[in-house]
């Protein structure tokens, strides 16, 4: 792919040289912080509650539960925070006319639509690094198994870079970043709870919806549990919109 390198550096020095991102990261481990705090103290209080009576505490793993409970909160922001992250991705670029100018540069689609996708994902990954000093430092005193908690970081950076993708191919559908926003957290709305609908969709149409419930796949990794067809799926959430991005940009060109 001629051209990565270019594109990547490019846009990851727009990410960190752009206030909203600031502006993103800050509201983002905020929120993560306040989440991680209540559960931090529901499980003092369940701990407590269960050294009462100690035969059903044989029975509830509370590390289990707590370390669930974080990572699909974190899951939940991020139905929020990958449409911010890559609205101006193509969005800006068609705005300002630089789409264009793109074009005429010895950059191939497949190499812009990477670098722009991979910019975004490693943008990602620092927020995620960011959560991990208070789960590490509460992990040390509790002595839990690390097993859920990098199966959980993991989950987390797979849901991520799936609606990043999603992302990057809204924002290529428009020129204005906030219908780009919309149009993302809408269609991630509808992947997020189309699970629930299996029961009212009949056998067949619900086992489809409850295979594309994008919560569905990522439970499994908040419990600790490594599935190869979790892996499959969002693999293929990720190459299913980079395509409809690079097609996307096919057309453009071909137009113009």
């Amino acid at each position: 792919m001629k051209g990565f390198w270019p594109v990547y550096k490019k846009e990851l020095y727009a990410t960190f040289a752009s206030p909203i991102f600031y502006a993103v990261a800050f509201i983002f481990l905020v929120v993560t912080g306040i989440f991680f705090y209540l559960i931090l103290d529901y499980f003092n209080h369940l701990s407590f509650e269960l050294a009462q009576n100690p035969m059903f505490a044989r029975q509830v793993n509370v590390m289990e539960i707590a370390l669930r409970s974080f990572f699909l909160n974190l899951s939940f922001i991020l139905l929020f925070l990958a449409p911010l992250i890559t609205m101006r991705l193509y969005a800006e670029e068609r705005k300002s006319g630089t789409l264009e100018l793109l074009f005429t540069y010895p950059i191939t689609d497949s190499a812009t639509v990477a670098g722009k996708f991979a910019a975004s994902a490693t943008a990602f990954l620092l927020l995620l690094v960011g959560t991990m000093p208070g789960l590490i430092a509460f992990a040390l005193i509790a002595s839990p198994a690390w097993k859920p908690i990098v199966s959980g970081y993991l989950g987390t950076f797979l849901i991520g870079c799936s609606f990043i993708s999603l992302g990057l191919f809204t924002s290529s559908l428009t020129q204005n970043q906030i219908i780009s926003a919309f149009a993302a957290f809408g269609m991630l709305l509808i992947l997020w709870f189309i699970g629930e609908t299996a029961t009212l969709l009949g056998p067949t149409l619900g086992k489809l919806a409850e295979y594309l419930s994008v919560t569905r796949h990522f439970d499994a990794f908040a419990k600790g549990v490594l599935d190869s067809r979790d892996l499959i799926y969002y693999c293929l959430f990720v190459i299913l919109f980079l395509f409809l991005t690079h097609r996307q940009m096919n057309s453009y060109r071909w137009r113009g």
